[in-house]
């Protein structure tokens, strides 16, 4: 805890195969997120890692013992396993150096691989569980491992361009591109004895569709089971069905894939988001449900006992509305939160998510209770280029990189003016990463509409953010703007915050960390200081930190720093009233996941082989 805030993972606890009592998860201890196990039958949790900046990633393999990555202040470090139920900590492989994550997998019969990446390549490291690694392949730039048969024979690696099947001796028995409509997602292999069949996800002009590969048969694509938006998928424990989520205009459903009878069925959930979701052995669906004015909560649709997340205390501030502004690509979707009783249009607040492959979703979220209960009404803008509308949505950039996402802020602004839902000459911006950088190209691009900013971690130059950053994210820009700074030098200088900085008239409230390998900290104390050049009124904030902090304080700073800042410029000293309440949850549940390059098992934004600036 940190004065009464709690981190937290929007994850479901994971679960041992072999004994479905037997969880493990990530949740708040201290104000750091650490892992912890978790025994159903008993109803008891136990703290496995203490480590002083938190632990993000952990798991449990079949045999029960417990994983979690061990990493320093750069991110960089080894996989470490213990018992379930207690024990000395150990290696997962030895001789591995230490690197980045990008994935852990576990055979049936304790087989380990391991990828590691060093900024340049990927390297996979092979071996029994606690023994000798063997290095059986390096592959260049950003890969992630994605699965083992449960024989072990078998390893999926994806990276940018195509899904690459090994065997664990480093022979390469299969490479699947995504070919020329679209990406094609990995996402694990199938479970149970002999089993050697992997899921995928192909993207197709007009949206997604299933797929899988054996060894012998070769790709399959099942075109019966195809989404019209984002899709993710997870193996049923009999291997033979597949549950999916769908991402679909800020909200999601489930529905269950039936590969052999070729059938798809709808799977009931409540109206609202479904953060993840999984079916268990026995048929026990587990999943993580939110809506706007409802804190997440973990579901078991047999009873099965599941952690308790933070209770927060009722009534929760705010009503909660969709608005649909006309556009050129077609209708832009917001989800609109206003305070209790408003008198007339209220100061307003653009919470602008990052990215750019990501949505804002008909979920919880903590800055958008702590600025509603400060009377602000909140607005979350799915702007081209957003996951959760189609590929072709997501593909709209037709005004250039950032440039496309500010007028689709713009637009969205004047209709809510226009409504007389929000006032004119009171609203701000709040974002972080490439929703930081979004605060200040608006900013900079359209001074005249704006009051205010917060930009968290965010892009200021993109190309000196591209030179200094990770490799996964070079190549996510290279995508985005059809080339590297010296090849389409006037792109990247057209959608740089920083070429506009003697335009901004707002003040502005800017917060950096010193270890942020996705954002680096150089660009932005370039742009700091064309702000001071200039003569801009702002204020900057330090944090001792990574991109991806798992330290509620940091959070708990910046959130009370934001709201206080943003109170003082859109309202001044005369209504002045911010609350940053106790109940408000230090971590975001869209941003939780993008963490280590995005680690969610899920396509399109959601998915650890697809790395974005969160």
């Amino acid at each position: 805890m940190s004065g009464g805030y709690q981190v937290y993972r929007a994850a479901l606890p994971e679960v041992c195969a072999a004994d479905p009592a037997r969880m493990v998860f990530t949740a708040d201890a201290g104000g750091r997120c650490e892992v912890f196990a978790w025994d159903a039958a008993a109803g008891r949790a136990r703290q496995v890692t203490r480590r002083a900046r938190g632990t993000l990633h952990g798991t449990v393999d079949r045999d029960a013992h417990v994983w979690w990555f061990d990493e320093d202040a750069h991110g960089a470090g080894c996989w470490r396993f213990q018992s379930f139920t207690g024990g000395p900590d150990r290696p997962g492989l030895t001789d591995v150096p230490p690197g980045l994550p990008r994935g852990l997998a576990v055979s049936d019969h304790g087989t380990v691989a391991v990828a590691a990446g060093d900024g340049r390549a990927t390297t996979v490291h092979v071996g029994p569980r606690g023994g000798r690694a063997r290095t059986v392949a390096r592959l260049p730039g950003h890969v992630t491992l994605t699965g083992i048969t449960p024989g072990g024979r078998l390893l999926a690696l994806a990276g940018a361009d195509a899904v690459t099947v090994l065997t664990c001796d480093g022979v390469v028995r299969a490479v699947l591109p995504g070919g020329d409509t679209g990406r094609l997602w990995s996402l694990g292999f199938a479970p149970g004895p002999d089993r050697e069949e992997l899921l995928l996800i192909r993207e197709r002009e007009d949206g997604y569709v299933l797929a899988s590969w054996r060894p012998g048969s070769g790709p399959a694509t099942h075109d019966w089971c195809a989404f019209d938006t984002e899709i993710t998928a997870r193996w049923d424990p009999d291997g033979r069905s597949v549950l999916v989520r769908q991402d679909r205009h800020g909200r999601s459903t489930l529905h269950r894939a039936d590969l052999t009878a070729r059938t798809l069925s709808p799977v009931p959930t409540p109206p609202g988001t479904v953060l993840d979701a999984a079916t268990r052995p026995g048929g026990d669906l587990h999943y993580l449900w939110t809506a706007a004015g409802r804190p997440p909560r973990l579901c078991s649709t047999r009873g099965t006992a599941l952690p308790e997340l933070p209770a927060l205390a009722e009534p929760f501030p705010g009503t909660h509305r969709d608005v649909w502004t006309p556009g050129p690509d077609g209708p832009v979707h917001s989800l609109l939160s206003l305070p209790d009783a408003p008198r007339g249009p209220v100061p307003a607040v653009f919470l602008v998510h990052g990215g750019p492959a990501d949505h804002d979703r008909d979920a919880y979220d903590g800055v958008v209770h702590s600025l509603v209960a400060s009377g602000f009404a909140v607005v979350r803008v799915n702007y081209r280029g957003s996951t959760g509308y189609g590929p072709r949505w997501r593909r709209a950039f037709r005004d250039g990189v950032g440039l496309t996402q500010v007028a689709d802020l713009a637009s969205v602004r004047a209709d809510l003016v226009a409504r007389r839902l929000i006032r004119a000459d009171a609203v701000g911006l709040w974002g972080t990463s490439w929703g930081g950088y979004l605060v200040l190209l608006a900013l900079g691009t359209r001074p005249g509409l704006w009051q205010a900013g917060v930009a968290v971690k965010p892009v200021a130059d993109c190309a000196a953010a591209y030179r200094t950053t990770t490799p996964a994210l070079r190549a996510l820009d290279e995508r985005l703007f059809g080339g590297t700074p010296d090849e389409v030098p006037e792109r990247y200088a057209r959608s740089s915050p920083i070429h506009y900085a003697t335009a901004v008239r707002a003040p502005l409230l800017v917060a950096a960390a010193t270890h942020d390998a996705k954002c680096p900290p150089g660009q932005i104390r370039a742009y700091l200081a064309a702000l001071r050049a200039a003569g801009v009124r702002h204020e900057a904030l330090w944090l001792d930190s990574g991109h991806d902090g798992y330290d509620g304080g940091d959070h708990v700073t910046v959130l009370r720093r934001g709201v206080v800042f943003l109170d003082r410029e859109l309202r001044g000293p005369a209504h002045r009233r911010p609350q940053t309440p106790r109940s408000a949850r230090s971590g975001e549940h869209h941003t939780a996941e993008h963490l280590t390059e995005r680690r969610r098992s899920r396509a399109e934004g959601h998915h650890p082989q697809r790395p974005a600036r969160g």
